[in-house]
């Protein structure tokens, strides 16, 4: 099993994704609606509405402490992460 910690104190650490990932002004990745809210709208490239813990690079999803709006503990980035297999199954059954 393999992981990635990508904030460890007060700020994350997302500098390294690419630069179609939009991220806010402390560099928390944006997600789902909040991404669209926060100005995705205009470069989400496909038809339907974002999965909720989707960034704006269809198909890469965000989930734990590098997203903006999670509440920072353990036990909801795993929570998250589950739910994010759901979304990538939909995601694979839509591409």
């Amino acid at each position: 099993m393999r992981g990635l910690f990508v904030l460890i104190g007060a700020a994350p650490r997302t500098g390294w994704l690419p630069e179609g990932i939009l991220r806010d002004r402390w560099g928390y990745v944006l997600t789902g609606p909040d991404m669209i809210a926060q100005g995705g709208a205009e470069t989400w490239p496909l038809e339907r509405d974002p999965f909720p813990l989707e960034t704006s690079v269809p198909g890469i999803f965000a989930v734990g402490d590098a997203r903006r709006g999670s509440v920072k503990r353990v036990a909801s980035a795993v929570g998250e992460g589950s739910v994010v297999v759901a979304a990538v199954h939909a995601h694979l059954a839509t591409s």
